[in-house]
């Protein structure tokens, strides 16, 4: 098992770091960790916008695993970055990421590889798994989401009931007028508004509003409302940009189609204390994929808890 306190690994420094040019004026941070030999994984992080992070290399023994991390399309160290204003999002699509991650592939001569993600990844794993599953050995998936409007609007709107000073709060941030609307398009319009000021308050404002919605487990801890602004930008920007627009899926696409992913081995890994992400998500995709395994930790919420430590016992068993 692992060598830390939330049972991770203990990680060293990519052995492999670039920029990969994906066309539309994008370039995006890669970096490849752990044995150059081993069993292939690549990792998506999530969000949309919230980056790699070097402690998802613990996730993985680094004796038996080549672990690729990248930075998703305007987010972390890719570029051109969504901190930046005048930055354009339209070539930031769920399928722009599909074809990324297969462009990363090749340009690291993988042929198959096992998929991990987490939350936001989830719903990007799933769609690239169904859109390529030849290239998919196995899926490791934690606080599982698909995507759907339905789930963007539970969380914009329908957890106001369990939060409702701090939703209220959230909701006034928006004009009058589109408080009964679409809150993640709402946020997108004032987080491309011309006043600093407007994008500054709209994307602190988002980042609180979902360390509220994430905070139910014992050890939940603000994060996001602590953060950088540039990186509150960044993230606030490219969760509306995706969330305004269904994710660039059609809805229940990932549940319709999960026949494709039929013969693939999987764990789904979901924190009871997760109201951010309903377990009935992560339920009844386990229900219509007979190779998916579904473990629920009583401990944990949307991060934290036994979650880390439940994703070694999986890539471990896949290793």
């Amino acid at each position: 098992m692992g060598t830390t306190s939330d049972g991770r690994y203990s990680w060293s420094e990519p052995h492999e770091s670039g920029m990969l040019d994906v066309g539309d004026g994008h370039s995006l941070y890669w970096e490849v960790s752990g044995n150059p030999g081993g069993k292939p994984a690549v990792v998506l992080h999530g969000g949309p916008g919230a980056g790699s992070s070097p402690n998802k290399r613990g996730l993985f023994d680094p004796d038996r695993y080549r672990v690729v991390q990248f930075d998703q399309r305007n987010a972390g160290l890719s570029t051109p970055s969504a901190a930046d204003p005048v930055v354009d999002l339209s070539a930031n699509t769920t399928q722009h990421l599909i074809a990324d991650i297969e462009a990363l592939r090749v340009h690291l001569g993988v042929e198959r590889w096992l998929v991990q993600g987490g939350s936001w990844g989830v719903t990007l794993a799933l769609a690239y798994a169904q859109a390529h599953p030849e290239r998919v050995t196995e899926l490791v998936l934690a606080a599982v989401t698909d995507g759907t409007r339905r789930d963007t609007d539970w969380i914009t709107r329908d957890m106001g009931r369990v939060f409702p000073r701090e939703w209220e709060r959230f909701r006034d941030v928006v004009p009058a007028a589109e408080r009964d609307g679409d809150l993640a398009a709402a946020y997108d319009r004032l987080l491309h508004d011309p006043d600093p000021q407007v994008r500054a308050t709209a994307a602190h404002e988002w980042c609180l509003w979902e360390d509220t919605h994430m905070s139910l487990a014992p050890d939940a801890e603000p994060f996001l409302s602590v953060a950088e602004p540039a990186f509150q930008l960044t993230f606030a920007r490219l969760v509306t940009h995706f969330w305004a627009r269904g994710c660039f899926l059609e809805e229940g696409q990932l549940l319709r189609d999960i026949e494709r992913l039929h013969g693939i081995p999987a764990v789904l890994i979901h924190g009871r204390y997760d109201v951010s992400a309903p377990l009935g998500v992560a339920w009844a995709l386990h229900r219509a994929w007979p190779d998916s395994e579904l473990v629920v930790l009583d401990d944990t919420g949307h991060g934290g808890g036994s979650l880390a430590a439940a994703i070694v016992a999986a890539t471990d068993r896949f290793a």
